[in-house]
């Protein structure tokens, strides 16, 4: 899967024209923001955790950290990143272009409340030089969001 996938995915929703691409990287929040000429907080980053042999994926603003703490109350077992060779196949998408946005089957995202102080953000679409401007309330239909979560610290 990559940026067409989420291309795809956004053309049945009738926004596949909202997907920017960049001729620079934007495959961490750094350079995303540069390429998007934002502050990073606004860029949605896409965390990639296994919790029992399946994914969930945090959407947290650009500034924010998980916190390990929150992190086990919320799914009752430690934070357990991705492996880089984990990250395509239960994600859809390579390192650097993780998305909320047409995943495989069984694979969860989540919200981190550290967005909603902002009217729109950016989460990546699909590839390393990708991106969609989303207001939070958007973001969470897209991506079928399981719900709003509170993960994290260091933010704001």
């Amino acid at each position: 899967m990559s940026i067409e996938t989420v291309r795809a995915y956004f053309k049945t929703c009738g926004r596949e024209g909202d997907v920017l691409e960049f001729p620079v990287s934007s495959a961490t929040v750094e350079l995303a923001a540069q390429a998007l000429g934002v502050i990073p907080a606004r860029i949605a980053k896409t965390l990639s955790f296994l919790v029992e042999d399946r994914c969930i994926l945090i959407l947290a603003a650009g500034d924010a950290k998980i916190d390990n703490k929150k992190y086990k109350a919320q799914f009752h077992t430690k934070a357990k990143m991705l492996l880089a060779g984990q990250v395509e196949p239960l994600t859809g998408h390579a390192v650097g272009g993780v998305c909320p946005f047409a995943n495989p089957e069984g694979t969860t995202a989540y919200l981190d409340v550290s967005l909603k102080r902002f009217d729109t953000v950016f989460p990546a679409a699909g590839s390393p030089n990708s991106a969609i401007e989303l207001s939070c309330a958007e973001l969470e239909a897209f991506s079928h969001s399981a719900g709003w979560v509170d993960v994290c610290k260091d933010w704001g």
